[in-house]
């Protein structure tokens, strides 16, 4: 029996060229779009799943309240994590990592002899391959981290290095780096590389006492240089352990206000936003948008498949007659159906692989992944799912619509036409279109806001911004090398930062000021700043001067902007002192409000921070535009001269605040591609139901032409019904598009209004191709000979 379901669904196939094609075109390319988004999302979703210790693994976090919001905090006290391994009992292992190297973090240069490769290191404490799933291939990971001077290297590295990973323990390793280790360095283990789907990627792990040895401070309870990761004990309750180290830091130093509490260590890719103490959200909200439209994707493909069968239902009538006539049970034909369905799906499948294989390296080019295809156990048992579930949308209506049919009205080639058959397929085009218009006006509107965040006034001129970090020994010869590039002809401005101007995320609390009464709690964004960064990006100064080196500015002098003095309320505060802790710091500059990060974030109250230049590696340097080229390679050569194991790694300040909204510019990229993908599978469908309308209608055709009725009328007649289908499927879709596009837009600060024109855009664009699509099943049955319309049974 399965043999001749098999043969007939292929002769059917073959007979039936046209529709096949379009079948296997649609439900291909929905699988090949579905299957790609997929394979993100399965990626996304491993992200620091591979360790052991998985659904023991938690990271510590804190809570700190403060007057204008509750701050949560990943960076805690060095000390804390052995602490909590004696006084918990819960803790089963606990290790402090810190993965900056240092408060400015960079890479460094490891060397062998004359080999030398630019290489991430990490911090972390003895207990670290124990906690972590990083497979070691020399050394053993109880002891790889107890001497002070001993480091764990990749296998990358190692090859890279010494052409082996084999007999390395013992081996000495040379190390430039800003931060510098009084002992020569001996490789003490050989690890594994980092997994694609870690969240950190490093080369070398160095003992934790390394760093305690060059800055004492990190040692105390204080300080905020580590990020403690534990392994709780099976059977943990997690609400209740949260209770009890809530407060674990006040106990320690009864001024501590932060409020301690754990989340899963591989919750922090996808969950890692915190809101006033609360998560709210992360990568997590696009995993979710990209499934919904991965399922409505492939419901688009599944409809088509529906629409073009029934498009076939007068052809298959006499057919189910006779056998129905000869016996054959609805249940058999349902069987029929239905494995015509899955053969179709298995073609449109192995098709749909080839395009995932074809299109993967530009897919992940958009995506910014390394994904590759795994035919794991779980990947195949996967796909035989989501083929079987394809198989069933796409066939269930039309295996229980054709079966159901009256045999003997069937033999007589007529077709019933029950109200609710129609609503169904009516409805059918109606979704698409519907799900077509939410990706046309999603489309716009990111391209709107994408386009709005790279126009708008940032209150700074980024343009002709060459900026780079001095990488090695910053603080020697400082002077020297910010002499010599101001000498560069076109060169107009030089200055340096400890970070970017970016980053917007440098943030201080502690400052008191007159008048103001719970005046140690208020949070400021507060990025430190040296000599000449106001004038090199063309920042307003609204009162008062810049940070100047013939003033002998140092610490004890600040720049506010507009929304601090507003939130300070005071008047003519050039001159005024502020407290900040136990110090007092003299305002000596207003500057007008400009966008500090990107525009996720508003404008806030900020105060710049002095920071001297031998300890700001961040270099800004003002280029005459025209010049680039030249400055560029006199640049190269100067950093050369200065920094001779490094080559100089630059990019304009342009280049990196369109990287900003990378995630946002790779969503507007996917959008373009699905709303074509949509508007064209939906096409497909609409075209199915054209032709089957103008099948069941052919009689009609032939008597209005016989009767005098002209082309165009006959083609308007079959055109106008699908016209009200695009319509009422823009009229339902447009206010879920408007909703989802604003929920959209408070990710944003500033943020564009929705116009009316990109509805009325839409609109006509949906109207325009359907026309386009209809009209040609409309002209051939308008151009039909009438004789042969109306001998058409």
């Amino acid at each position: 029996m399965l043999r001749n379901y098999v043969k007939i669904a292929f002769r059917k196939l073959s007979r039936d060229r046209q529709f096949t094609i379009l079948n296997l075109a649609g439900l291909s390319t929905g699988l090949a779009c579905t299957l790609l988004i997929l394979l993100w999302v399965n990626n996304e979703l491993s992200i620091d799943k591979f360790h052991q210790n998985d659904s023991q693994l938690y990271r510590v976090l804190g809570n700190l309240p403060l007057e204008n919001e509750l701050l949560t905090l990943e960076q805690t006290p060095y000390p804390l994590a052995q602490a909590l391994l004696q006084q918990m009992p819960e803790v089963e292992r606990a290790v402090s990592v810190n993965y900056t190297m240092d408060w400015f973090a960079g890479k460094g240069v490891a060397s062998v002899g004359q080999n030398s490769v630019k290489a991430q290191g990490i911090f972390a404490s003895k207990d670290f391959f124990n906690v972590f799933t990083y497979p070691l291939i020399e050394g053993n990971k109880d002891l790889v981290l107890s001497a002070k001077n001993g480091v764990v290297i990749s296998e990358k590295l190692a090859q890279k290095l010494f052409n082996t990973t084999k007999n390395l323990v013992g081996r000495p390793l040379g190390w430039d780096h800003r931060m510098k280790f009084k002992a020569p360095l001996v490789i003490s283990g050989v690890m594994n590389n980092s997994p694609a789907t870690a969240s950190d990627q490093f080369d070398l792990v160095f003992p934790f006492d390394l760093l305690l040895e060059g800055d004492q401070s990190a040692k105390e309870w204080s300080g905020s240089y580590s990020n403690t990761i534990l392994v709780l004990k099976h059977g943990t309750d997690i609400a209740q352990f949260n209770s009890k180290i809530a407060s674990f830091l006040k106990s320690i130093d009864p001024n501590s206000a932060q409020t301690l509490f754990v989340e899963p260590f591989s919750d922090r890719y996808l969950y890692g936003n915190f809101k006033n103490g609360v998560q709210a959200g992360g990568q997590i909200e696009y995993v979710r948008l990209f499934s919904f439209i991965a399922l409505f994707i492939l419901l688009i493909a599944c409809i088509n498949f529906m629409n073009l069968v029934t498009a076939q239902a007068a052809q298959k009538a006499k057919e189910i007659g006779v056998k129905k006539t000869l016996g054959a049970s609805r249940k058999s034909l349902v069987a029929q159906f239905f494995g015509e369905s899955l053969l179709l799906t298995i073609l449109s499948t192995v098709l749909a692989l080839g395009l995932v294989f074809a299109f993967l390296p530009l897919f992940n080019g958009i995506t910014a992944k390394q994904i590759q295809i795994d035919f794991t156990v779980h990947s195949v048992l996967g796909l035989v799912l989501v083929v079987l579930v394809t198989a069933f949308l796409a066939g269930v209506y039309p295996a229980f619509y054709l079966s159901g049919f009256n045999p003997v009205t069937m033999l007589k080639g007529k077709l019933p036409a029950t109200l609710g058959n129609l609503f169904v397929r009516q409805g059918l085009v109606v979704f698409q279109f519907g799900i077509s218009v939410v990706f046309i006006i999603g489309f716009l509107v990111i391209h709107q806001q994408i386009d709005y965040t790279q126009t708008r006034h940032l209150g700074y001129n980024r343009s002709h911004v060459l900026t780079f970090a001095r990488e090695g020994a910053v603080k020697e010869n400082t002077e020297a090398f910010l002499t010599e590039v101001r000498k560069i002809a076109g060169i107009e401005g030089v200055a340096t930062m400890p970070g970017s101007i970016l980053d917007g995320t440098d943030r201080q609390a502690g400052f008191s000021w007159r008048g103001h009464q719970s005046d140690m709690s208020y949070l400021f964004k507060s990025p430190r700043i040296s000599y000449d960064v106001i004038e090199t990006l063309g920042m307003t100064l609204v009162a008062g001067r810049s940070f100047s080196k013939e003033f002998n500015d140092d610490d004890s002098r600040i720049i506010l902007n507009e929304s601090a003095v507003k939130l300070m309320n005071l008047k003519d505060p050039v001159g005024m002192t502020i407290k900040h802790g136990d110090t007092f710091s003299q305002i000596i500059g207003i500057v007008k409000d400009f966008q500090y990060g990107s525009m996720h974030q508003p404008i806030e109250p900020l105060i710049f921070r002095f920071r001297a230049p031998e300890i700001s590696p961040h270099v800004l340097l003002r280029i005459k535009a025209g010049t680039e080229k030249a400055v560029i390679a006199q640049v190269e050569a100067v950093y050369k001269k200065f920094h001779p194991k490094y080559a100089l790694e630059y990019s304009f300040l342009d280049d990196d605040y369109q990287k900003l909204y990378a995630a946002e510019q790779r969503t507007g990229v996917l959008a373009s591609i699905f709303a074509g993908l949509a508007i064209l599978l939906s096409c497909l469908g609409l075209f199915g139901l054209a032709a089957f309308t103008a099948q069941k209608r052919q009689k009609e055709i032939g008597i209005r032409k016989v009767v005098g009725a002209t082309t165009p009328q006959i083609v308007t007649l079959l055109s106008q019904d699908f016209l009200k289908l695009v319509v009422i499927a823009f009229v339902l879709a447009a206010p879920i598009a408007w909703y989802a596009m604003h929920l959209w837009l408070q990710n944003f600060a500033y943020q564009i209004h929705i116009e009316w024109w990109v509805f009325a855009l839409t609109g006509t664009l949906a109207t325009l191709v359907a026309l386009l699509t209809i009209s040609f099943q409309s002209i051939k049955a308008a151009l039909m000979n009438p004789v042969k319309s109306l001998r058409a049974e």
